[in-house]
């Protein structure tokens, strides 16, 4: 199956990443757009999956990022028509505003690589069963957390924010097998794509550092910990998406 793939992009510093690659593997197609640089959405039928990536930005920054507006249009659309979509960090918080759940500051940043568990039910959906049953480490960069949309199956905990993922259907679309996935983690992050990160949101690293240290890491270790953790997240996410692929 040959998928017409759609990004949303906030940042010129963050991109698909692993996804890229896994898309090109399988002979899929990729377009975005790039919202704050006044590039035009997509139509709905343009598209089979939506994926709406991180960045610096809140949801709630409609006054300095008006293009959010007809963001959030286009992806409560794509919600109510039951399109395939994966959120990633800012993504997924857009996504589960989008659902009528609360996004707002979170107690403590996560910036770097820290465990997440996956919760009972993660441990049991077919989506997710190429995922480690054990605590597993994954890439952080967030100070905003989501609750749980109504519905929603939560997919996994940390320390410092228990809510790091969900699944979503709407009802009426549930026969088609599309989901909705969203992650506050990026298991999407590669060798290159981390050390752009780093360097463009080192104030926020070092800010971190100040007022969480025990879940923010420095750039040395940031990016010294990615060639230990980054090959496990790539093969994490292409089998979520395989499996994605092949529950539609």
């Amino acid at each position: 199956m040959t998928l017409r793939i759609h990004a949303l992009f906030h940042t010129d510093y963050e991109d698909l990443s692993f996804i890229k690659y896994w898309a090109n593997t399988h002979q899929h197609s990729i377009t975005y757009t790039r919202s704050y640089n006044k590039d035009a959405l997509p139509t709905l039928d343009s598209f089979d999956w939506l994926i709406v990536m991180g960045g610096p930005m809140s949801v709630h920054d409609e006054d300095s990022h008006p293009w959010l507006i007809e963001e959030k249009r286009l992806i409560g659309q794509s919600i109510a028509s039951g399109k395939t979509m994966i959120g990633v960090c800012l993504g997924a918080q857009l996504i589960a505003h989008c659902l009528g759940a609360s996004v707002e500051p979170a107690d403590v940043k996560e910036i770097g690589w820290l465990p997440i568990k996956l919760t009972k039910e993660a441990q049991a959906h077919p989506l997710l069963q190429d995922l480690p049953k054990q605590p597993c480490t994954v890439f952080h960069w967030h100070d905003d957390g989501f609750e749980y949309p109504k519905g929603a199956i939560p997919l996994a905990t940390s320390e410092a924010w228990p809510n790091q993922g969900f699944l979503y259907q709407t009802p009426r679309h549930k026969a088609l097998g599309n989901w909705i996935m969203a992650w506050q983690c990026h298991f999407e992050i590669t060798k290159k794509s981390i050390v752009k990160m780093v360097a463009n949101g080192n104030h926020a690293i070092q800010t971190g550092l100040i007022d969480c240290p025990e879940t923010v890491q420095s750039p040395t270790e940031i990016v010294t910990l990615g060639d230990k953790y980054i090959a496990d997240n790539n093969t994490c996410l292409a089998a979520m998406l395989n499996r994605m692929v092949k529950s539609r």
